[in-house]
C-alpha cells in the first residue's frame, strides 16, 4: 500500500490523472517533475507541496525557481535531476509517467533504492527489459504496471499459482482511428487525423503510437519482459471497445478478462493499493449499457509497425533500443509535419536495416544504440 509518491512526469495524462487518485486517497506527494510547463508544475506544486520539483529543460527550472521562491519546494533543473527525483527518502513509489527513454535511468535509481515502481513509461523495459527485471529482482523492488493492458494481465495471473499455468497473453487493442483503412487510406491520414483516438485521452506521441499500432508493438515486448514470456505466447487481438483491457489464457482451457471503463486511473489506483483493492468513486462499468464486445485479427501488412516490434523482439540484443529511439524520433517529426504517417515505420525498418545489433548489451550499449537511431532517422527523413 502506497503512502507517498514521487512523479516522473506529473504535468502530462498520466501524471495528472495519478495526482486526481493522490488527492482522492490523501497520499502524499514527495516529488514532481515535467520538462517545460511551467504553469501546470506551479499549480501542481502549490497545491501538493512537494519536497523537489524539476523540470528537465533548465530554462524552465530557473523560471519555477522564481515562481516558487515563496514555497519551501526545492527546484533542480536538467535531466540528471530526475534521479534524484525518483530516489526522495520520503517517497514508496515512484509513477514513471515520463515519454521515452528518459525514464532508464531514474527507473533504475528508483530500483535501486528499494522503491515500488509504478511503471506508465514502457520505453523502460522495451529498451532494457532484461536490466530493469535483474535490478528489480537484485535489490527486491516491486514494478506493478500501469498501462491498462499490463495492469489488466497483473491483476488476471494473481489468481495462479506460477507462471508455468500460464498458456499465453491476450493484449487488446482499439485499433487506433484508422482501423480498416486500407494502405493508401491510412498514407493519407494527417497529424490531426491521427490524435483523434476512438477511446483514450493520451498524450500526443502514445496517441500517434496507437494510430500506427507500434504501441501494441511496444506492450508486446513489455509484456514479454515483465512475465518472462516468449513472442509465441503474447497474442494482440483488436478489440475496439476498450472495454477489456487485456486477457490471460492458461492452459486448462481457461481464460481469465479484466473489464472495466476506459479510465486510466482504474490501474493507476490499483498500482497505489495492491496487493489491496479501495474503494474508486468513477462511475463503474455497467454491463447492461455495453455495446457488444468484438474481436478482430490486427493488419501487420498495413500497420506495420507492430510487425516490426515483434521481429525485434525475436532478434533481442540491442534491436528493441533501435527500434523505440528510431520510433520517437519518427514520431516526433510526423507530429511537426515533416514527414507522412507511413514515413514512420519507413523510418523505424531503415533505422534497423542498418544499424548492427549489439547482443547481451550493458547500459552503455542500449544509450549508443538509442542514439544512432536517432541519427539515422534524422539523416534519412
Amino acid at each position: 500500500m502506497t503512502n507517498t509518491i514521487s512523479i516522473l512526469g506529473s504535468t502530462g495524462s498520466i501524471g495528472r490523472q495519478t495526482l486526481e487518485v493522490a488527492e482522492q486517497m490523501n497520499l502524499k506527494v514527495a516529488a514532481l517533475t515535467a520538462s517545460t510547463s511551467v504553469e501546470r508544475m506551479e499549480a501542481q506544486v502549490r497545491q501538493f507541496h512537494p519536497c523537489l520539483a524539476v523540470m528537465t529543460d533548465e530554462a524552465a527550472a530557473k523560471d519555477l525557481a522564481v515562481r516558487l521562491a515563496d514555497t519551501e519546494t526545492k527546484v533542480l533543473g536538467g535531466f540528471d535531476a530526475l534521479e534524484e527525483a525518483a530516489t526522495v527518502p520520503e517517497a514508496d513509489t515512484v509513477v514513471t509517467a515520463v515519454v521515452g527513454m528518459v525514464g532508464l535511468k531514474p527507473t533504475l535509481a528508483a530500483i535501486k533504492a528499494q522503491k515500488r515502481i509504478a511503471l506508465a513509461n514502457k520505453e523502460t523495459l522495451v529498451c532494457a527489459g532484461e536490466l530493469v527485471m535483474d535490478a528489480a529482482d537484485r535489490w527486491g523492488a516491486e514494478i506493478v504496471p500501469v498501462d491498462s493492458e499490463h495492469s489488466a494481465i497483473f491483476q488476471c495471473v494473481q489468481g495462479c499459482k506460477d507462471r508455468s499455468e500460464i498458456k499465453r497473453l491476450i493484449l487488446t487493442c482499439s485499433g487506433g482511428p484508422f482501423f480498416g483503412m486500407d494502405y493508401d487510406e491510412v498514407g493519407k491520414m494527417t497529424r490531426e487525423d491521427a490524435l483523434r483516438h476512438p477511446n483514450w485521452t493520451m498524450g500526443p506521441k502514445i496517441t500517434v503510437d496507437s494510430a500506427t499500432l507500434m504501441n501494441k508493438g511496444l506492450e508486446v515486448i513489455e509484456a514479454m519482459r515483465l512475465y518472462r514470456l516468449p513472442l509465441e505466447q503474447v497474442n494482440v487481438v483488436v478489440h475496439r471497445q476498450s472495454i477489456i483491457h487485456s486477457m490471460v489464457e492458461f492452459y486448462d482451457g481457461a481464460v481469465m478478462a479484466q473489464m472495466g471503463t476506459p479510465d486510466m486511473r482504474l490501474p493507476i489506483r490499483y498500482a497505489m493499493t495492491y496487493p489491496n483493492r479501495g474503494i474508486n468513486p468513477a462511475e463503474p462499468l455497467d454491463l447492461l449499457k455495453c455495446p457488444p464486445l468484438t474481436f478482430a485479427e490486427p493488419d501487420r501488412e498495413v500497420f506495420s509497425c507492430l510487425r516490426l516490434a515483434e521481429e525485434a523482439v525475436v532478434e533481442g540484443g540491442t534491436a528493441c533500443a533501435v527500434l523505440n529511439g528510431a520510433n520517437e524520433e519518427a514520431v516526433g517529426l510526423f507530429l511537426a509535419g515533416r514527414i507522412g504517417f507511413h514515413d514512420i515505420a519507413r523510418l523505424v525498418a531503415e533505422a534497423r536495416a542498418e544499424i548492427s545489433v549489439v547482443k547481451n548489451p550493458g547500459l552503455p550499449e542500449i544509450l549508443a544504440a538509442d542514439r544512432a537511431a536517432r541519427e539515422v532517422v534524422r539523416r534519412l527523413k
